[in-house]
């Protein structure tokens, strides 16, 4: 089965990288079509992954009221915004920010957002944590606006305290767990991100294991990658693939035999981009200008990939496009057409779709991987997008024939094992 083959819909949690999506059209010519905005309520987080990306992780600024009023009453006057927007809060620990905070935002948001006639706009707030913050009050905001809730654990307390440390060098599981188990017994639904490391990278079972133990249905996969001053020693060995594929087949088809876990973003985000209706593209809104958004806290604005806020190059100098309070929308959107960057990234994008047979899913893979792992944007291939693209691409068209050869009894039947072989391998 070729590739960007055709058929429809899933959704779930949302991250800075999780965001291809689906229309039946190209963006329209001469302005941008804005799906997410990636606010930094501060810089600050209360913990230090090694693997973290970030900066400025030690600076507690925190975004101001009137950057937030700036930003939206200058998105929805302008007409570029989708009748849907995500508005994801990270880069920094979200729940360090007292809830009066975002109570404030929120409102000054809804005033703002028009809600009659064909320009209304649904409004959709998300966020990315650590979970080791979250409480009954926490909780109750959450249900109050119906916020998406991502948690990020790396699966049991060995795997996850091992990278996931307090700033004295300590584990982070136990509050991390706390959260998670708030969250439940709120009802309130979440979904978890995991940084695959090289040691998790052979536990599937483990892994599978502890989300039901925990009754954590709908889960997402990073594997440790290098962005910014980090450098994954994993991206360095030529066998990543072949470990990825094999954790991912195994967990995904241990977790649809048994079927607590509901949801894994690998496969089930990439469904309706390798079965797609005749006719409709799979936007990757980081290459495209202004097709994301992403505001620090003090209103300075870049677009493509969210983790490019904050760095300078030598090439390029920073990568941001202007500040919110000194700049229209229009103006940051007419220096991003001019920007140098820009020109690299359709550079890149149009070297994928000339020589790779997954454009059609992938849409030009991620700005940020192609600089931190090649050097450059106007390249192709990068470790990350033969991990979050082809590898999935792959297990589900391997699947699919699996499935036409039961059809045509040409095959076995088995695309995973059954629920008994599954029994004693989890509680």
């Amino acid at each position: 089965m070729a590739v960007g083959t055709t058929v429809a819909g899933v959704t779930a949690g949302t991250t800075g990288k999780d965001v291809q999506s689906y229309t039946s059209s190209e963006a329209p010519l001469g302005r941008p079509e804005v799906e997410m905005v990636i606010i930094q309520p501060t810089p600050f987080c209360n913990i230090n992954c090694s693997y973290c990306y970030l900066p400025d992780r030690s600076n507690k600024h925190v975004l101001a009221q009137a950057t937030v009023t700036k930003l939206f009453t200058e998105l929805f006057a302008s007409g570029w915004s989708n009748p849907e927007i995500t508005v994801l809060w990270h880069a920094g620990e979200p729940l360090a920010v007292p809830i009066a905070f975002y109570r404030e935002a929120f409102a000054a948001i809804e005033r703002l957002r028009p809600k009659h006639g064909p320009g209304a706009i649904v409004v959709k707030h998300s966020f990315q944590t650590n979970g080791m913050l979250i409480n009954a009050e926490w909780c109750e905001f959450f249900r109050e606006w119906e916020v998406g809730i991502g948690v990020s654990i790396d699966g049991p307390r060995e795997l996850h305290d091992a990278h996931r440390k307090t700033r004295s060098g300590g584990g982070t599981f136990d509050k991390t767990i706390a959260g998670i188990r708030c969250l439940r017994e709120a009802n309130w639904p979440f979904h978890t991100l995991s940084v695959l490391s090289r040691a998790s990278l052979d536990m599937p079972e483990e892994m599978l294991a502890f989300f039901i133990s925990e009754g954590i249905d709908h889960v997402c996969f990073n594997v440790e990658e290098s962005e910014g001053d980090y450098v994954s020693d994993l991206f360095q060995g030529a066998e990543l693939r072949q470990r990825y594929e094999r954790f991912l087949r195994t967990f995904w088809h241990l977790a649809r035999a048994d079927g607590r876990v509901k949801f894994v973003r690998e496969i089930d985000h990439a469904l309706p981009r390798v079965f797609r209706p005749e006719g409709v593209r799979a936007r990757n809104i980081q290459v495209e200008p202004l097709g994301m958004i992403n505001v620090d806290s003090h209103g300075n604005v870049s677009s493509f990939s969210p983790e490019l806020l904050g760095y300078k190059n030598a090439d390029y100098g920073d990568f941001l496009l202007g500040n919110i309070h000194q700049q229209s929308l229009a103006e940051i959107y007419d220096n991003c057409l001019q920007s140098a960057f820009l020109r690299d990234i359709q550079a890149g994008t149009a070297a994928c779709k000339a020589g790779c047979e997954y454009f059609s899913v992938c849409g030009g893979g991620a700005p940020v991987n192609k600089f931190f792992e090649n050097g450059k944007f106007d390249s192709t291939t990068t470790s990350f997008c033969t991990l979050t693209q082809m590898v999935p691409t792959d297990l589900i068209l391997e699947a699919f024939d699996k499935l036409e050869q039961n059809w045509t009894g040409q095959g076995p039947p088995i695309i995973a094992p059954p629920a008994s072989e599954l029994s004693s391998r989890t509680p």
